[in-house]
């Protein structure tokens, strides 16, 4: 029954529907937690602590990040295969490549597959920058993420690379979001106008709340 589901488009659909509301809710989670260090290194730093002993004593040291960051890997895997697969079925199934783009198509509709490339391209290289270090531009500093942050919004290509991916991200959720809400059939013609303007304001918000951290850095308001 689950190949079944799968081998279906509407299944392929509902997973990336469901693995996309995994990943919003964890860049909610996220953003909020990127804006402690408009509260001085202490709160950040301390909250990368706390991050690692959530759950403890009956968690052991750091169980809950991994099984947090397993339970992302996941929905990303998911999230990314069915989208190809959508789109290679998408184009198998056109007879001719349409001569016109379809009128009224957003422009986030229309760069979502673009979109996804460029967020899985950051995604890791913001691993191996501020997660191992490894491509950080600066001495890398465990648990120390203040710092990190400073070093790596110092350089030019770190706020052009960062500031990209989240203007894509906005763009993403903007779409993903409404047509998630389709897939699962929270979407009506009564609910439409609503579910257009949250999945907007959440975008603008997440595009706000991330691209804060660089400009704070850039304008001298975060050193």
């Amino acid at each position: 029954m689950a190949r079944t589901v799968w081998d279906s488009t509407v299944g392929k659909k509902t997973v990336m529907a469901v693995s996309g509301l995994v990943m919003l809710l964890y860049l909610v989670a996220h953003m909020i937690g990127n804006l402690k260090i408009f509260f001085g290194p202490e709160e950040i730093n301390h909250y990368a602590h706390w991050l690692r002993t959530v759950g403890e004593p009956f968690m052991h040291y750091e169980w809950t990040l991994w099984l947090i960051r397993v339970v992302l890997v996941a929905a990303v895997v998911a999230h990314a295969t069915s989208a190809y697969q959508l789109s290679r079925r998408d184009i198998k199934a056109r007879a001719t490549k349409y001569a016109n783009k379809k009128a009224g198509k957003s422009f986030a509709t229309r760069t979502m597959r673009w979109g996804g490339i460029i967020l899985g391209l950051f995604i890791v290289w913001h691993i191996l920058d501020l997660t191992t270090g490894t491509v950080h531009p600066g001495g890398y500093e465990h648990l120390r993420p203040y710092q990190n942050i400073i070093d790596t919004f110092s350089t030019w290509y770190g706020n052009v690379i960062y500031i990209a991916a989240v203007v894509a991200l906005g763009f993403h959720v903007r779409h993903g979001l409404w047509s998630a809400a389709q897939t699962l059939g929270v979407g009506s013609r009564t609910r439409d106008r609503a579910l257009k303007t949250i999945a907007n304001v959440l975008a603008l918000l997440l595009t706000a709340g991330f691209v804060a951290v660089p400009v704070g850095v850039m304008t001298g308001v975060v050193s």
